[in-house]
């Protein structure tokens, strides 16, 4: 059997585990410090729902998880 080629992992094939959540993470470092960023679980967001209202700036946006599980925002 042909053995399969294997790419470096991406930045897109990340996994956090549930540990991770609820934790601060921090990013890239910027040129002069680290600024510390927050992870939200969209199960967190979307409490069961398909759909949900963000307001922000005055505008109401609509975000929804499609079929195929991805994340989409419309003003």
């Amino acid at each position: 059997m042909r053995e399969k080629s294997r790419r470096p992992p991406s930045r897109d094939d990340r996994t956090v585990t549930a540990d991770d959540t609820d934790y601060a993470r921090l990013s890239q470092p910027a040129a002069s410090a680290q600024r510390v960023q927050r992870v939200v679980e969209s199960r967190d967001l979307f409490r069961g729902e398909n759909e949900i209202l963000i307001s922000h700036d005055g505008a109401i946006y609509r975000m929804k998880i499609t079929r195929q599980g991805k994340l989409i925002l419309n003003k």
